[in-house]
């Protein structure tokens, strides 16, 4: 019998500890007011908190625009050529950022969404300079190589790849920001996630993680707990 206990709690405590995961692609530009506060106000607090749970993929293109004359490549941006490099530093940045080695919390992930979320606060304030090094040396992130990358064709040649995946999703993009999940645009899901990209994102989880079933601002450890008592309390009064 108490190996049947041992068993179950066991099983319980798996389960409970699965981890649910879907993808998740923004679509947005660097200038862009609502991609700010989008991003600023939602999409960072939220993939910090569900960072297990989010397969996250930026694509800093938007509403732009390309042809491409020989070699050269010429954008055209919603918000002016100041958008455009704006968006090629994103692109740079987002295929030039490493993880340290020194520090396992700074991975590549997590050093990528505190850049762009700072890129994406500091631009707003239009101070006439964009904000890469500033933000880049924040973080400690290698700004010589995301300058050099936005100002050749590696640059260009990214910013092209996310303008075709762009298209992919929806031409012309109806909306900035978009938000796509599991590459697949839904208007309802995309009104949902614009407003609460929290439980849009806990919609699409399943299993629910213990983070989508607590009101935020309390403690999901206490609740969590809570849960797995309960469910060790039932087990233990159907096997007595």
């Amino acid at each position: 019998m108490l190996a049947k206990i041992v068993l179950l709690v066991t099983l319980c405590v798996a389960c409970s500890s699965a981890q649910s995961k879907v993808s998740v692609n923004v679509y947005y530009e660097s200038l862009c007011p609502d991609s700010a506060k989008f991003i600023n106000e939602q999409l960072y607090p939220v993939a910090k908190q569900f960072k297990n749970n989010i397969d996250l993929k930026l694509i800093p293109f938007g509403k732009s625009t390309y042809k491409t004359q020989g070699s050269e490549t010429q954008f055209d941006c919603h918000h002016g050529p100041n958008e455009c490099y704006g968006n090629l530093v994103h692109a740079c940045a987002l295929h030039h950022i490493e993880g340290s080695s020194y520090q396992p919390n700074n991975t590549k992930e997590a050093l990528t969404l505190e850049y762009v979320n700072c890129l994406m606060e500091r631009a707003q304030f239009k101070s006439g300079e964009f904000p890469g090094k500033a933000c880049a040396d924040q973080f400690e992130i290698n700004w010589e190589s995301i300058e050099t990358c936005a100002n050749s064709t590696e640059g260009s040649n990214y910013l092209k790849i996310y303008g075709d995946e762009t298209a992919k999703l929806q031409k012309p993009l109806e909306s900035v920001p978009t938000v796509a999940f599991r590459q697949t645009f839904d208007s309802d899901l995309q009104k949902l996630a614009v407003e609460d990209f929290r439980g849009a994102l806990c919609k699409n989880l399943s299993p629910s993680p213990v983070d989508c079933r607590v009101i935020p601002g309390s403690d999901a450890s206490a609740v969590a707990s809570f849960g797995m008592l309960t469910v060790v309390a039932v087990i233990l009064t159907r096997l007595f």
